[in-house]
C-alpha cells in the first residue's frame, strides 16, 4: 500500500489510544519495519514496537534461521530501520528445528544485556519449547493464532502462559478477515500476494460452509449494538486479562471499528451462550497449509 496512507493509519492509532504495534523483518520483507519506523519516530518513547526474527528470504515457507550470530545480525537491522536503539519485544517467529531453543533464548538473553532488546517473546510455540526458553531467558509474550474459530491454544499454550506468567498475543485474531463477515464465497483472493489463496479455510466451499460463525458472533453483536468483528475481538479480550490480539488494517473506518470493541462488554451468560452454539459447529478447513503448518511447533 502506499507509503503515506500507511504512515497516517499508524498514527491515527496511536491518536486513538493505541500504543503496542508488532511487525517483522519477512513483512515486505523489511518494508514494514521501516514504515513502523518512520510513523512512530515522533513519539517513539510513548509506544512498545515489537518485531521478529528466523526466516531466511532467499526461501521463504523453508529458510529458517535462528542461528545466534543471524539473530545479533538482523537485530542490528532491524533497529536501523525501526529508526531505535531498542526493541521492546522481540520474538523468534517460528520454531527452528536446527537450532535449540536453548541457543535461542541466550542469543536474545545476551541482546537484552547489551540494551539493544527490553524482552523475548516466541510465535507459534508449544508448551515443551515455551518452558525450555523460559528457563534460560524468561519469555514476556507468546504470539500464537488464535480466534473465536481456531482455538488450538486452548489445548495447553494458554494454561502454560498462565502458570508461568506469560502474556499471550493472538495473531489473526479475527479470522484473517473471516470474522469480519465481510468474505463470501464469492471473494477472490490474489494467489501472487494473498497467502489465503491456498489455505484449505479459505476455499470456496469452506468458506460457505463456516458461514454459521459469522451468523453466531452477528446475532450476538445485534443484542450488544456491535459488529461480528467487535464481537470477536470483544470474545478474545473476556478470556484472560494478559490476552493482547493484534487486528491488522489498512483502512480509517475498520481502526475505529476495532477499537470500539473495547466497548463491548460480554457477560458470563453471554460468553456461555456463544460458547454452547459454537460448540455445535464444526469449523472447516485447516487454518493454513501443511507447510507453514510445519513451521509451528507443537501446540498439544
Amino acid at each position: 500500500m502506499d507509503k503515506k496512507h500507511a504512515i497516517t493509519v499508524i498514527r491515527a492509532a496511536f491518536d486513538q489510544g493505541v500504543t503496542f504495534f508488532d511487525t517483522a523483518e519477512v513483512y515486505g520483507p523489511y518494508t514494514n519495519e521501516e514504515i513502523v519506523g518512520e510513523a512512530l519516530a515522533p513519539f517513539r518513547d510513548k509506544v512498545t514496537i515489537a518485531t521478529k526474527f528466523g526466516f531466511e528470504f532467499e526461501a521463504y515457507g523453508r529458510g529458517l534461521n535462528s542461528r545466534p550470530e543471524h539473530i545479533k545480525k538482523v537485530v542490528e537491522a532491524s533497529l536501523k530501520r525501526l529508526k531505535t536503539d531498542r526493541i521492546d519485544l522481540l520474538y523468534q517467529h517460528r520454531i527452528d528445528p536446527n537450532v535449540p531453543i536453548e541457543d535461542v533464548a541466550s542469543a536474545v538473553k545476551d541482546l537484552i544485556k547489551e540494551g539493544k532488546v527490553k524482552h523475548f517473546g516466541l510465535s507459534e510455540a508449544g508448551p515443551k519449547t515455551i518452558r525450555r526458553a523460559h528457563a534460560v531467558q524468561p519469555v514476556t509474550a507468546v504470539q500464537n493464532e488464535y480466534s473465536f474459530w481456531t482455538r488450538d491454544p486452548e489445548k495447553a499454550v494458554l494454561q502454560t502462559c498462565e502458570e508461568l506468567g506469560i502474556g499471550f498475543v493472538p495473531w489473526s485474531p479475527l479470522g484473517m478477515g473471516y470474522l469480519t463477515g465481510r468474505i463470501d464465497s464469492s471473494t477472490i483472493f490474489d494467489p501472487d500476494s494473498d497467502l489465503r489463496s491456498g489455505f484449505p479455510r479459505f476455499t470456496p466451499e469452506a468458506i460457505k460452509a463456516n458461514r454459521p460463525v459469522v451468523d453466531l458472533l452477528t446475532d450476538m453483536g445485534k443484542q450488544k449494538n456491535a459488529t461480528p468483528s467487535q464481537i470477536a475481538l470483544a470474545w478474545l479480550l473476556a478470556q484472560k486479562p494478559w490476552i493482547v490480539p493484534i487486528p491488522g488494517t489498512t483502512k480509517f473506518e475498520h481502526l475505529k471499528e476495532d477499537l470500539g470493541a473495547l466497548n463491548v462488554v460480554l457477560t458470563p451468560e453471554d460468553l456461555r451462550e456463544i460458547e454452547s452454539k459454537f460448540s455445535k459447529i464444526k469449523v472447516q478447513g485447516a487454518r493454513t497449509t501443511k507447510e507453514l503448518l510445519a513451521l509451528s511447533d507443537d501446540m498439544l
